[in-house]
C-alpha cells in the first residue's frame, strides 16, 4: 500500500505544472540581471544651445535662397537658431546626483536636461568637461537619491569576453545591445581629435549612446560608450572606466584636467635619419632636448635617444607623440620604448601635471612672450622677453594674436594650449593684429 501511494504522488507530482524562480529561470540570463541593475542609472541626455546663421533677408519667402551666401557674414543679417542634441550617460554617484557623459554630448549647449527610464526629468548643471578625453561631469539639480551603476575594473578586460552597452540611439529610450570585447588599447582618429587605449566592441554603438554604459555581465561599469566612426558597422569604442575615473577626480576637484609632460623634445625622422638608426621604416621620435629633474631626465632619456612607441602604439612623428600624451593624466604611468645607443629600452614612467603657471613660464622660455586675455577676441602680448623669438620676429606689447597655426585664439587659456601643441615645431605662423592693421608672420626658434 506504501508503494502505491509513493508512486500515486511522485505521479501527481510530475502532472503538476511547474513555476521555475527568478533565479531557476533559463530565461535570466548575466546579461538580463546585469541590464535589470544598471538601467535604473542610464540616463537620457538632452543639450538645448543657440547658434546664429547669416541668411538672406528673402529667405523666409524662398526657401533654399540661393542668395544666402552673398548675405553671410554681413552685420544685421543673423538669425538666431536653436539647436537640439541628444546623447546617453550613468549616474555615477546617486546621493550626489553625479553623471559621467561624453564632453562632445554637452558641447555647444547651455540648457541640459536629464531623463530617467522612469520619465522623470530633471535640470543638470556641467561640473567639468574635457574635449581631449572626451568626458564630462553633470550634476543633477536638487537632492534626491538617484540610483547608480556599480563602478568596475578595466585593468582585466578579457578580449572575447561579453559585454552590455546601454543608450539612447536614434532617441529610442534605454535601447540595449550586447557583443564582446574585440580588442584592447585601439587607437582611434576622428574629427574631434586622437584617442588612444580604447575598448573595442561589437556591440551596436550608434549616434546617441555616445556617453552611455558598456557593462560586464556583472553589470559592472567598464567602459563609456563613445560613438565617433558614424560609418563604422559592428565596431564600437569605449573610454576605460579606469581612464575615465582619473579624468573625473581632476574634474571633480579643479574643473579641469592638467595636462601632462614627460620633459623633453624632440624631432621628425626623416629617411636618412631612420636609416642612420636601422630602423625598417619611417616612425619615432628624436630627443633633442632633456630637461633637468624632468621625468625623463630621471628616467635616463639623453638627447640622441628615439621614442618609438608610447604605451603599445608606434610614434608616427612629433605631433602623433603630443597627440598621444594629451590624452594622459598624471596619475598613470605611460610605457615607452626607446632606442637608446642602438639597444630597445621598455621604460615606465609617470608624467608631471602641468599648471597654467608652469605653461606660460614654459612660454617664456621657449617662445619669449606672456599674454592676458583680450576683452574682444585673441589674446593680448603683455610682456616680450629680449633676445627671444618673440623679440625677433619684432613682437610687442599691445599686439594681439588670433591665431597660432591653424588654431584660432579666443582667450588665454587658447593660447596655452596651442602652445602645448606647438611647443616642438621649429616653426609656427601668426596671425596677428597690430592698431587696425592684420597680418600673417612666421615666428622661428
Amino acid at each position: 500500500m506504501k508503494k502505491i501511494s509513493a508512486v500515486l504522488l511522485l505521479a501527481f507530482a510530475i502532472l503538476l505544472p511547474y513555476t521555475a524562480s527568478a533565479e531557476d529561470n533559463p530565461r535570466i540570463t548575466p546579461v538580463v540581471k546585469a541590464v535589470r541593475e544598471t538601467s535604473p542609472a542610464v540616463v537620457n541626455i538632452t543639450v538645448t544651445g543657440v547658434t546664429e546663421r547669416s541668411e538672406s533677408p528673402f529667405s523666409q519667402m524662398f526657401p533654399g535662397d540661393p542668395f544666402d551666401m552673398f548675405f553671410n557674414g554681413l552685420p544685421g543679417m543673423k538669425r538666431k537658431y536653436k539647436t537640439v542634441s541628444a546623447g546617453s550617460g550613468v549616474i555615477i554617484n546617486g546621493r550626489k546626483g553625479l553623471v559621467l557623459t561624453n564632453a562632445h554630448v554637452i558641447s555647444g549647449g547651455s540648457d541640459v536636461k536629464v531623463r530617467l527610464i522612469t520619465g522623470k526629468e530633471y535640470e543638470a548643471d556641467i561640473v567639468g568637461s574635457d574635449s581631449d578625453f572626451d568626458i564630462a561631469v553633470l550634476k543633477i539639480r536638487g537632492a534626491g537619491n538617484f540610483p547608480e551603476v556599480k563602478m568596475g575594473d578595466s585593468s582585466d578586460i578579457l578580449i572575447g569576453e561579453t559585454v552590455v552597452a546601454i543608450g539612447n540611439p536614434f532617441g529610442y529610450n534605454h535601447t540595449v545591445t550586447t557583443g564582446v570585447v574585440s580588442a584592447l588599447k585601439r587607437t582611434v582618429r576622428s574629427d574631434h581629435g586622437v584617442y588612444t587605449d580604447f575598448i573595442q566592441t561589437d556591440a551596436a554603438i550608434n549616434p546617441g549612446n555616445s556617453g552611455g554604459p558598456l557593462l560586464n555581465i556583472l553589470g559592472e561599469l567598464i567602459g563609456i560608450n563613445t560613438a565617433i566612426q558614424d560609418r563604422a558597422e559592428g565596431i564600437g569604442f569605449a573610454i576605460p572606466i579606469n581612464r575615465a575615473r582619473r579624468v573625473v577626480n581632476e574634474l571633480l576637484a579643479t574643473g579641469s584636467v592638467s595636462p601632462v609632460w614627460l620633459g623633453l623634445g624632440g624631432q621628425d625622422l626623416d629617411q636618412s635619419t631612420a636609416g642612420y638608426f636601422n630602423l625598417s621604416k619611417v616612425y619615432g621620435m628624436l630627443v633633442t632636448e632633456v630637461y633637468k629633474h624632468s621625468p625623463a631626465a630621471q628616467a635616463g632619456i639623453v638627447p640622441g635617444d628615439v621614442i618609438l612607441s608610447l604605451n603599445g602604439n608606434d610614434v608616427g612623428d612629433k605631433n602623433n607623440y603630443l597627440a598621444m600624451l594629451r590624452v594622459q593624466t598624471k596619475g598613470q604611468n605611460i610605457d615607452l620604448e626607446v632606442l637608446h645607443r642602438d639597444k630597445v629600452r621598455n621604460i615606465k614612467i609617470k608624467p608631471e601635471g602641468l599648471s597654467d603657471n608652469d605653461i606660460e613660464d614654459f612660454a617664456w622660455s621657449r617662445w619669449g612672450l606672456r599674454s592676458s586675455s583680450s576683452k574682444s577676441a585673441g589674446m593680448i602680448v603683455s610682456s616680450v622677453r629680449k633676445g627671444s623669438p618673440a623679440a625677433k620676429l619684432g613682437l610687442s606689447n599691445g599686439d594681439i594674436i588670433h591665431q597660432i597655426g591653424s588654431r584660432r585664439i579666443s582667450d588665454k587659456k587658447d593660447f596655452l594650449n596651442c602652445f602645448l601643441s606647438y611647443r616642438m615645431n621649429n616653426t609656427v605662423m601668426l596671425k596677428v593684429q597690430r592698431g587696425r592693421n592684420l597680418y600673417y608672420v612666421r615666428m622661428s626658434f
